[in-house]
């Protein structure tokens, strides 16, 4: 899976882009989404505008985390690995039996945006599982990205020569698209288009990008871990709250 957004949906964080970077603009003339479909025949595309791009396949893919696609009221999800605590969860949200992972990943996030009773950290840390999935809602321009706390599906992020974020599954397409400023994706963390990158294990405390440094000696891009001693204040929002919730996630 692949997506592609434009930075005025989904900022980069200071530390991912390498120096010597030697990226290319992903998404100029659908570059990175050609490659992408290149070398998976059979793959979908979804164009999301302005604000930029989604592909996947169902091809060639671990039979044990597969990958899902839906797409509800204009919320697009990308969806890899499966969930233990389903059942569960299709009763807290009302889902009916047939819902699946990525059905129930697009319901948390309309509670949260419609004012749920939950911060996002807690959303995401209520999935129990082996996962990692992409949001993108086109009614609010919101983006929604996080992976489980062991790093069990291979998931990836990068920065291209613009500025723009590159979030997938496979390493080799997303070095094509951001040379050395790419790393994999934060364990245990989820990005959002209004709170950036944030830890769920975590919640209190801030970030920090640590420099990756490859073989050669090059900074490559960075990887995020938790500031034990920098805290944040916490802001778990009210229940019936008039304030917007789309700041919160």
């Amino acid at each position: 899976m692949l997506a592609v957004f434009d930075k005025s949906v989904a900022k980069c964080p200071e530390g991912l882009k390498s120096p010597h970077s030697g990226s290319v603009s992903a998404l100029k003339d659908g570059v990175l989404v050609d490659y992408f479909s290149s070398v998976n025949p059979g793959s979908v595309a979804i164009n999301l505008g302005t604000a930029g791009s989604l592909v996947y396949t169902t091809d060639r893919q671990n039979p044990l985390l597969p990958r899902l696609f839906a797409v509800v009221d204009d919320i697009f999800c990308l969806f890899q690995g499966h969930i233990e605590n389903i059942a569960l969860l299709k009763q807290q949200y009302g889902l009916n039996k047939t819902a699946n992972e990525v059905i129930i990943v697009i319901e948390a996030y309309r509670t949260l945006r419609d004012r749920g009773p939950y911060p996002a950290d807690q959303v995401v840390k209520d999935l129990n599982g082996k996962f990692a999935f992409i949001l993108y809602d086109c009614s609010s321009k919101l983006t929604f990205v996080a992976s489980d706390t062991d790093g069990n599906v291979p998931f990836f992020w990068g920065t291209d020569s613009d500025g723009n974020l590159v979030f997938s599954d496979d390493a080799e397409v997303v070095k094509k698209g951001c040379g050395k400023s790419f790393a994999p994706f934060p364990k245990g963390c989820f990005f959002t288009s209004s709170g950036g990158l944030r830890s769920y294990e975590h919640p209190l405390n801030a970030l920090k990008a640590m420099p990756r440094v490859d073989s050669s000696g090059q900074v490559c891009g960075a990887t995020f871990k938790v500031d034990e001693e920098t805290k944040k204040e916490s802001s778990i929002p009210r229940v019936g709250s008039a304030a917007n919730w789309s700041s919160q996630i």
